[in-house]
């Protein structure tokens, strides 16, 4: 299982590195859980990441506007993003989620088919009206995306497993992976969610307020210290 961890800039970059982060995921939390950070802070930490590292920019809890969000998806590659997050926030229903997803799709697999495409829902969907968090794996299948995730929308202490159990997650991981995808969770994930996660066969887990000073995504920073006991717990499983 790969941890994901989520800077905001230059400097947390730097410890999610030195932690032996696997994936560093340039994002903004001050926009929202999925929040875009600025082309030339993306084009920074790529280029200060070593290139056996994989960098993921989120182009934010996005509206159902196909154009608008690949135009972001252009941007996010231009920028070296080798992951482009997409966090289906203003999707209602699947027909609506596959539009934007395809359209990504389209933008950057035309120029770069390496780059993997991530179609991001929330667990607790039914606060924001939101697409449904099972439906996912099935609208990631049917964009041609490369990995499916779920977050958590409302960042209030509240986690992933406030939403879905285990079985649940399960369900989520298995069907991502009978349709050949990669699989992503995250949403306030503690140390002690690791390992039910990693049982499950998740591949990637999304880490930012557990990789923080004082464990706060907001007002926290990411210390390598905590990404390295992180990454060290991963790797014991």
């Amino acid at each position: 299982m790969l941890l994901l961890i989520s800077p905001i800039n230059r400097e947390e970059a730097l410890e999610s590195i030195e932690g032996g982060a696997d994936i560093v995921d340039v994002k903004n939390p001050k926009e929202g859980s999925l929040g875009a950070n600025f082309p030339w802070v993306i084009k920074e930490i790529r280029e200060l990441t070593p290139e056996d590292k994989l960098v993921s920019a989120t182009l934010g809890d996005v509206p159902y506007k196909p154009g608008t969000v690949s135009l972001a998806a252009m941007g996010a590659h231009v920028s070296g993003a080798d992951y482009i997050k997409v966090g289906l926030y203003g999707t209602k229903n699947h027909d609506e989620a596959v539009e934007v997803m395809e359209n990504v799709v389209k933008t950057v697999k035309e120029i770069s088919e390496e780059t993997i495409i991530v179609a991001a829902g929330y667990a607790d969907a039914h606060r924001v009206g939101a697409v449904e968090p099972m439906e996912i794996p099935k609208i990631a299948k049917d964009a041609g995306c490369d990995l499916a995730m779920l977050d958590t929308a409302v960042k209030d202490g509240h986690t992933l497993f406030d939403y879905l159990d285990l079985n649940q997650l399960k369900e989520f991981v298995d069907e991502a992976h009978g349709y050949g995808l990669l699989t992503a969770l995250a949403g306030s994930v503690k140390k002690d969610q690791l390992k039910p996660l990693h049982d499950i066969g998740c591949d990637v887990v999304g880490i930012r307020g557990a990789a923080c000073v004082g464990g706060d995504r907001n007002t926290g920073k990411i210390h390598h210290t905590a990404v390295a006991e992180l990454k060290e717990l991963c790797d014991s499983f």
